[in-house]
């Protein structure tokens, strides 16, 4: 255990943006790391937390680092401390935020208190309905908007948007397939995004819904809950000893075949640009396309979704899942479009896979994220996926924690502040 104290210097404070910071760094690091003041304790990884400790300057911090990387934990720790926040004087960025939930509020609304110097330095206002060529006028009068994955940005809306003196649009998500990148490019308006919050988080509930659709989860739950304990039906496969396919091996990718690899599962990877690092650790081996879909028990797909020739929209589609076992199982948590619905459909009816889990898919983007539990299911593809009792369905939620919410708020309000400062963009810009 490595114990220390830091005296506040910031002139605001421990204020959003350094707490921020601090929370980012500590969701990052091995080690478990707790800041206190007084009889106050805090999570270093709980940026709400460490804003309730209300540090002001002057007064003393008690950091306690432990765990399996304290040294160097504790030491970037220090630096970010003792690190002079840069302050420019610029206006406040004015932001409309579409597609507004309560959880998006929890974080951003606590990051965006603080103005002047040194702080974000934003004003939001939250809108609830999408951004759309029907919404779109909302944003007249503010710099920057803020997107999510079902909202649409063609361009019939960016032209809208700079007509109405928007020059920023904020993703606060790693996808961009939703947004017209040449129209962007052609009316000179940013496009910054978030390209990894928690690739745990996603792998994590990738491998947990296909777990849900390998052993009928879902049916055994309601079979209990009807008083029925009979195991008909429920019937699953190992998947110790089977072949885990992992298509694209960024991040995401790379987190799911750790995953599988401690089912005790051989690995294989296919990526257009590999990353030879993982065949050489043993991870995984590299293969082709082809190979990967005729020699996986499970398929996962962790691609960017990219349209047009060599692209990957409808990767998996009839040639590709003729190529499958019968008994394959495959889970999507990357985008809608990898998968060809009706291909996939078609096999479902004729007996093909043993497990179906799907996060994403076409046509989803009327249901994501809004309540129709008291509506008629109109969404067809939906309708006809539910049929099958081997296929699970859940509605985009595999970014959905609690870490991944606070880092989305972070990197987005990373991204308005460098905007508006005029820093580097780095990763996060995204080009036509």
């Amino acid at each position: 255990m490595i114990k220390f104290d830091y005296v506040v210097k910031n002139v605001l404070g421990i204020h959003a943006r350094p707490a921020a910071l601090l929370a980012q760094f500590c969701v990052n690091s091995k080690s478990v790391v707790t800041i206190s003041k007084d009889d106050k304790i805090a999570n270093g990884s709980d940026v709400l937390k460490i804003l309730s400790l209300k540090a002001m300057k002057g007064e003393r911090l008690t950091i306690t680092v432990e765990g399996g990387d304290e040294e160097t934990t504790a030491a970037g720790l220090k630096e970010l401390l003792h690190k002079e926040f840069e302050e420019k004087k610029v206006e406040v960025l004015k932001i409309a935020f579409f597609g507004t939930k309560d959880y998006d509020r929890t974080f951003f609304s606590e990051l965006a208190k603080d103005k002047g110097e040194g702080t974000y330095n934003c004003d939001i206002k939250y809108f609830t309905s999408r951004l759309t060529n029907e919404s779109a006028y909302l944003a007249k009068g503010y710099d920057a908007v803020c997107i999510f994955v079902n909202d649409e940005c063609g361009r019939d809306v960016v032209e809208q948007l700079y007509d109405d003196g928007v020059r920023l649009i904020l993703l606060r998500c790693a996808g961009f397939n939703n947004v017209d990148l040449k129209a962007t490019k052609e009316y000179g308006i940013t496009v910054l995004r978030v390209p990894a919050y928690s690739p745990y988080a996603v792998a994590e509930h990738a491998m947990a819904i296909l777990q849900q659709a390998n052993r009928r989860l879902h049916k055994a739950h309601n079979k209990v809950k009807d008083n029925n304990f009979a195991l008909s039906g429920l019937l699953g496969l190992d998947l110790h000893n089977k072949v885990a396919g992992i298509v694209g091996t960024g991040k995401i990718g790379v987190c799911m075949a750790r995953i599988c690899k401690g089912y005790g599962m051989t690995v294989l990877g296919w990526d257009a640009f590999p990353n030879m690092d993982l065949q050489e650790e043993g991870l995984l081996t590299y293969v082709s396309k082809d190979e990967l879909f005729k020699k996986s028990d499970l398929i996962s797909l962790h691609a960017p979704l990219i349209m047009g020739e060599n692209g990957t929209y409808h990767l998996v589609n009839k040639d590709t899942i003729s190529m499958m076992k019968d008994t394959a199982m495959i889970v999507n948590t990357a985008r809608g479009g990898l998968i060809d619905n009706d291909a996939l459909i078609d096999a479902l009816k004729q007996g093909k896979f043993h497990a179906v889990a799907l996060d994403v898919y076409e046509s989803e983007d009327s249901n994501v994220y809004t309540d129709h539990s008291d509506d008629v299911i109109t969404n067809d593809i939906t309708a006809r996926l539910l049929m099958f009792p081997q296929v699970v369905l859940t509605s985009h939620q595999a970014f959905f924690t609690r870490e991944a919410l606070q880092s989305i708020a972070v990197v987005t309000m990373e991204n308005a502040r460098n905007y508006n400062e005029g820093n580097d963009y780095g990763e996060f810009e995204v080009r036509g």
